[in-house]
């Protein structure tokens, strides 16, 4: 289990803030940058791969840490505004020794990131991370930033991103999109830059078969209403457009969001119901285990469990749900969220993976996506943000715990109460899970506001 609870700055999906405020401040960004290239010191000749997403602030992010990088002895490389699942990708086939990808996923385009990769292609192990974090604290504010206007720019190798679409169509031979009818929403983000291409290369050349939305990134529109945090966007083009089918990615793809035919949502969960029964009819679904985390729906253990398949239970955060994967030899896991884990196939969840393996399965089935989620059941289930302004253990809270235990004991087996800070922004996240509509905003009402009174920012 990680120890994101000793962090100062990794969180569970790397370093996050607003950009230029710390820990995304210029001096810290540079530490970042030295710190990496200083892990790699038992290494003759180290190599880099940047990647970054379409947000305002990325490129001075991406440049700084290649001057910090270069400045500690590495070679670095730019793969240009490509998704973070193509940096980890590409780490791995290409022999680098690590990635970097300069991005803050869904989150508002103020706020940026740095993601780190290994030269397997997964997230830096939690060791690794917090030696590095070590020294980026100890050596951030007296580190010497070059000025801005003096680092030179960074050239972008489109051959990668070629490589990653090459990649992306190998995994689905046999795919082609004509006769499927799709609305595409790329958030105006990584996708943008990606996803028309690659849909083309499947056969659909004609608007009318795919519309690709969001593709007219300007720095500051990237999941502006509309991507996987808002799926509700593309499910109304479906509808609207009287599509059969519509995906949806985030910020930086590694998540992936569905629409079916009529405007409704489809979420991570319908996706590992899917997945997973295609995979088991198919004999690759090892153990008939899958794993999910504590935000999902009791509805998909129950449709899982009809199927004959065991579901786990992580932490949320994708790097949690490998963790439980690996130690349980799981062939698929993923998130609520719509981060999906397909190991056989990639080291990190993919949003532009997910949607061809789920447009692939529905091309095979012969039927409709709602078709095939039919018998999914949800149970109701609201989730409440709260921001706060400091992130005090909840149970020795006495009037936050009263709410929790009160919530419990009330629901007991007719539902689930699951209370977590968010591991990438300043919110508390309060999910209550229950066959009784009321019971479950009453609950939810009263935890948020306790959390509230007592930490609200």
């Amino acid at each position: 289990m990680s120890k994101a609870g000793t962090r100062k700055l990794f969180g569970t999906d790397g370093i996050r803030g607003i950009a230029g405020d710390p820990p995304l401040d210029a001096k810290t960004v540079y530490a970042t940058g030295l710190a990496l290239g200083h892990s790699m010191r038992n290494k003759s000749e180290r190599k880099v791969l940047l990647g970054r997403d379409t947000r305002d602030s990325s490129p001075w992010i991406a440049a700084t840490i290649a001057a910090a990088l270069r400045e500690a002895g590495v070679c670095v490389q730019s793969a240009g505004v490509v998704p973070t699942p193509a940096v980890a990708f590409l780490v791995r086939t290409h022999g680098f020794d690590a990635g970097v990808v300069i991005s803050a996923s869904h989150n508002p385009w103020r706020d940026n990131g740095i993601k780190l990769f290994g030269p397997d292609g997964f997230k830096l192990p939690d060791a690794t991370e917090l030696a590095i974090e070590d020294e980026i604290v100890r050596h951030a504010e007296s580190a010497i930033v070059p000025k801005l206007e003096s680092l030179p720019a960074l050239q972008d190798n489109s051959a990668l991103k070629t490589d990653y679409i090459q990649f992306l169509l190998h995994c689905v031979p046999d795919l082609t999109l004509k006769g499927l009818r799709i609305v595409a929403d790329c958030a105006n983000g990584a996708a943008a830059l990606v996803a028309p291409e690659l849909f083309a290369q499947l056969g659909a050349h004609n608007p009318d078969e795919c519309t690709v939305l969001n593709i007219s990134p300007d720095g500051k529109n990237i999941n502006d209403g509309c991507g996987a945090l808002h799926p509700e966007w593309v499910a109304a083009e479906v509808k609207k457009r009287g599509a059969s089918i519509g995906v949806t990615f985030d910020g930086d793809a590694d998540r992936c969001m569905l629409a079916g035919a009529h405007g409704n949502v489809i979420n991570g969960d319908a996706i590992l119901l899917l997945a997973s029964r295609d995979l088991k009819a198919r004999g690759m679904l090892s153990g008939d285990v899958v794993v999910a985390t504590t935000m999902s729906n009791m509805g998909l253990e129950a449709a899982l469990k009809q199927s004959g398949i065991r579901m786990l239970r992580a932490p949320v955060g994708d790097r949690y749900v490998l963790e439980e994967m690996q130690q349980n030899n799981a062939a698929l896991g993923g998130e609520q969220s719509g981060h999906i884990l397909f190991p056989h196939l990639a080291t990190t969840g993919d949003g532009l993976l997910t949607a061809l393996v789920v447009l692939d399965l529905v091309a095979r089935s012969g039927k409709s996506i709602d078709e095939l989620i039919a018998d999914l059941k949800v149970f109701p289930q609201i989730i409440v943000n709260v921001k706060v302004r400091e992130k005090k253990p909840l149970e020795n809270i006495p009037s936050v715990a009263e709410r929790i235990r009160d919530a419990e004991q009330d629901l007991s087996d007719s539902g689930r109460v699951v209370i977590r800070y968010s591991g990438t922004e300043a919110l508390a996240r309060v999910m209550i899970e229950a066959e009784s509509e009321e019971a479950m905003r009453r609950h939810a009402s009263a935890i948020a506001d306790a959390i509230r009174a007592e930490l609200g920012a």
